[in-house]
C-alpha cells in the first residue's frame, strides 16, 4: 500500500450537452483539489465554494470509503483536504468531482488495483450520473453509461466554454422532480437524434453540427421555470456566435461551446443570465484526474 502525502486534481464537469441527458458530459479545466495522508482517525478540512462541514461524512470520504469497498477492503483513516473552486449546486459537477478524488486516492492508496475504469465504475454507480463522473474521470468530451459502466472518450476539438453561473442554486432533487414521469415518443426520437450527432460532429470536425445536436426536448424545458431567462439566453448565445449552448447537468449553469477567438461577444451576450452576484468564466476542455508531485 502506498502511504505519504498525495494530491489528486479533478475537473469540473459540464453533463447532459443538451441532447445527451445522462449520456454525455465534457470536463472544463477548473479543478478541485484534494490532498490526502494517512492518519489516525478521517479527519475533512474544507475551502473553497459555499460551506461544506468539516466532518467525515462528505463526498470524498463517501468515494474512498465506496473504492476500498470494492476492493473488498476496510477503509483505512485519512485526513482530506480539499479546496474547491467549483461552484456548488450550479450543474458544473463538484459532487461528481469530490466522489471521484475520494475514490482516486483510495486506488493509489492501492497501489492502482483499480485504475480509471474502476474509478469510474465505483462513482458512476453511487453517484448516479456517469456523464458528469465520466469526465471528471477520463477528462475532455466522452459518452457513458452507468449500467454497465461504459466510458468512451470522445474527440476533443479546438473550443472555449463561457459560463453563464447565476447565484442562485438549483439542487438536482428539485431539477429531477420538475420532469415528466413519461414522454411523448417523438420528443424521445428527437433527443436520440440529436444526441448521436455529438459524437460524430466532433470526430469529423464539423463543428457547425453542433447547434442542431445540443437541442433538446427532454429536460431543459421542463427545467426552464427554475431558470429565469433560460431561453432568451440560449437564443443570445447563438446570435453571439456560440457553436452550441445547453445547461449544464442541472442547472442553473448555461454552457456555450464557441470558437477560439469569440470568448468575448458571447460572455458579453449571457451577463445578463448570470445576473447581479452572478458571474461569467472562459474556460478550455479539462483533462481526467491527475496527480500532483508533493
Amino acid at each position: 500500500m502506498i502511504t505519504g502525502v498525495l494530491e489528486v486534481l479533478v475537473p469540473a464537469t459540464l453533463a447532459n450537452l443538451g441532447s445527451g441527458f445522462d449520456a454525455l458530459g465534457v470536463a472544463v479545466d477548473v479543478y478541485l483539489t484534494v490532498r490526502a495522508e494517512p492518519a489516525p482517525c478521517d479527519r475533512f478540512v474544507y475551502a473553497g465554494e459555499g460551506a461544506v462541514p468539516p466532518t467525515p461524512d462528505n463526498l470524498v470520504h463517501q468515494g474512498y470509503r465506496a473504492a476500498w469497498a470494492e476492493l473488498g477492503q476496510a477503509a483505512p483513516p485519512v485526513a482530506l483536504w480539499a479546496d474547491n473552486p467549483i461552484p456548488l449546486a450550479r450543474g458544473m459537477g463538484s459532487s461528481s468531482a469530490a466522489l471521484v478524488a475520494g475514490a482516486a486516492v483510495a486506488d493509489r492508496m492501492s497501489g492502482g488495483k483499480l485504475g480509471k475504469d474502476g474509478v469510474f465504475a465505483v462513482t458512476a454507480r453511487i453517484e448516479g450520473h456517469p456523464d458528469n463522473v465520466a469526465p471528471a474521470v477520463y477528462g475532455g468530451f466522452v459518452a457513458a453509461l452507468a449500467d454497465p459502466p461504459l466510458a468512451i472518450p470522445l474527440p476533443v476539438p479546438d473550443v472555449r466554454f463561457v459560463l453563464a453561473i447565476p447565484a442562485y442554486e438549483v439542487p438536482t432533487p428539485l431539477a429531477r422532480a420538475a420532469l415528466p414521469k413519461l414522454y411523448p415518443l417523438q420528443d424521445a426520437v428527437f433527443n436520440l437524434a440529436r444526441s448521436a450527432l455529438w459524437p460524430a460532429a466532433l470526430a469529423s470536425g464539423r463543428l457547425e453540427v453542433l447547434r442542431e445536436a445540443a437541442r433538446d426536448r427532454l429536460h431543459q424545458p421542463h427545467r426552464a421555470h427554475l431558470m429565469p431567462g433560460l431561453e432568451g439566453a440560449l437564443e443570445a448565445a447563438y446570435a453571439a456566435g456560440a457553436l452550441a449552448a445547453f445547461v449544464g447537468g442541472a442547472g442553473p449553469t448555461l454552457a456555450a461551446v464557441v470558437r477560439p477567438g469569440l470568448e468575448a461577444p458571447v460572455r458579453e451576450a449571457l451577463g445578463g443570465y448570470a445576473g447581479s452576484g452572478g458571474r461569467t468564466l472562459i474556460l478550455g476542455p479539462g483533462a481526467g484526474y491527475t496527480w500532483k508531485e508533493t
